[in-house]
């Protein structure tokens, strides 16, 4: 089949926009992720009370489900850590809790129970900047002041291989 010059160049066109976008975002459908709620880590027994993975970047329209793999947890937003317009949620300890995110942003959230052994999170929704820093200066206390700084050192490194914030 012969392409024509339009056709060519209506596709280099169209590969240069896809080039633009940072990886993993190029996907139009939806997609679920998974993130487990943990007693500890599988791959590192000293790391305690955690969500796998604790930092997740995702798309417009993508859902988080979050899993309770051990008893006794949940996930709720924390309400200082959502992007304007971003949806909030509050999952029930031991129940699986399905999140999807329409709201580009920096989303925080944590265990109700277990917030001040550090069990916190980060999802990264398309262009997370809109709130990246007011999420990262949000007041914290105990083992979660730690972990978020070391989550969002990960999340930077994170923006800047995707092209996103």
């Amino acid at each position: 089949m012969k392409t024509t010059r339009r056709q060519y160049i209506a596709l280099m066109g169209a590969t240069a926009a896809a080039a633009a976008l940072p990886m993993g975002l190029l996907s139009a459908e939806p997609t679920t992720h998974i993130v487990e709620m943990l007693n500890k880590d599988p791959d590192d027994a000293k790391s305690r009370m955690i969500y796998k993975p604790a930092v997740l970047q995702v798309n417009v329209g993508d859902t988080v489900k979050f899993v309770a793999e051990d008893k006794g947890h949940n996930a709720e937003s924390d309400k200082n850590m959502i992007p304007e317009g971003g949806d909030t949620w509050k999952g029930k300890i031991n129940e699986e809790v399905e999140v999807t995110f329409t709201t580009e942003g920096t989303y925080g959230y944590y265990c109700t129970p277990h917030r001040a052994t550090g069990m916190v999170g980060l999802i990264l929704v398309g262009d997370p900047s809109s709130n990246f820093e007011e999420a990262r200066g949000a007041k914290q206390r105990g083992k979660a002041k730690g972990r978020y700084e070391e989550y969002f050192e990960e999340a930077e490194v994170m923006m800047q291989e995707s092209g996103t914030g």
